[in-house]
């Protein structure tokens, strides 16, 4: 977190009720940190500059400039990242507290605050760019460089906007879905989260973390669970995995490397090899 402290050039914050409504940070890229969101909140992360790539205890989002992840209460390993032409990285976050939301809409409950069965179970979801969406970040931005002009009836105003325009995005149905259990922890086991991460670019470190362990408890349970090493089960799963694609899709050996969480193509096919015996690309021919 010392480190994470330093790479901060600005941060800057708006609060609603004592709590952080707003907040903008500028950092230098890449950086990777962990958070745990506690159960009663949630936020709204919007790219300003840069990019940033995050993973929950199931699931793996990446977003560019001007997009944005809405993320439920829970653990998450967030890689932030600059641009093509700088190393800034910047964003602009909401903040969705459960006594916030129901303090503003207290003579009026909406359904999302209401208690339903989940369909899909969501833990994060992708905002794509919309001109209404860009239109009410920069009227946000606006009030970090007039501080002066807020008040608690306009944040009030602006917390109720965002939830609007959120429900009209194009995958509404999967955003109402989050909304609806944005302070409902799921609560995931230890082989849920390890399978649901065998292609990602996640560190064991990092994978500890959403397990809420330390890495030597961490890689003690793994040995208990599988009996194996966390690097021999990733690295044959996702020469498994290889091999499946190989033989269901027309996708060139780059690609698939990329894809299942290979460095390069180069150790994809040492493995590949040493597994079945021959190339990636003879694998496929045969079939």
């Amino acid at each position: 977190m010392g480190y994470y402290l330093k790479m901060i050039e600005q941060i800057k914050t708006i609060e609603l009720f004592g709590k952080p409504l707003f907040t903008l940070v500028n950092i230098k890229a890449p950086i990777k940190v962990v958070t745990q969101m506690p159960s009663d909140e949630a936020c709204f992360a919007y790219i300003l500059e840069g990019g940033i790539h995050e993973f929950s205890e199931k699931e793996e989002l990446i977003a560019q400039q001007k997009e944005a992840i809405l993320s439920k209460c829970g653990s998450y390993v967030v890689e932030m990242l600059g641009s093509t032409t700088s190393s800034n990285y910047s964003s602009l976050t909401i903040h969705f507290y459960n006594e916030v939301l129901l303090r503003i809409y207290k003579d009026s409950l909406p359904s999302f605050l209401k208690t339903k069965e989940p369909q899909s179970h969501p833990i994060m979801a992708k905002v794509k760019h919309t001109k209404l969406l860009e239109h009410y970040i920069n009227g946000v931005l606006y009030y970090f460089e007039n501080e002066s002009l807020t008040s608690e009836e306009i944040l009030i105003l602006k917390l109720k906007e965002i939830i609007l325009l959120l429900f009209q995005t194009e995958n509404s149905d999967q955003i109402k879905d989050l909304m609806n259990h944005l302070f409902t922890p799921k609560v995931y086991n230890f082989r849920e989260i390890i399978d649901a991460h065998v292609c990602s670019t996640i560190s064991i470190a990092e994978l500890a973390s959403l397990v809420h362990m330390s890495i030597s408890s961490f890689k003690r349970e793994f040995k208990k669970q599988y009996n194996t090493s966390p690097s021999n089960y990733f690295i044959n799963k996702r020469t498994e995995r290889v091999a499946n694609l190989l033989r269901l899709t027309d996708k060139n050996v780059s690609e698939l490397a990329y894809e299942c969480g290979f460095k390069n193509v180069s150790h994809l096919s040492k493995v590949f090899k040493i597994k079945y015996g021959i190339s990636p690309s003879q694998y496929r021919l045969n079939f």
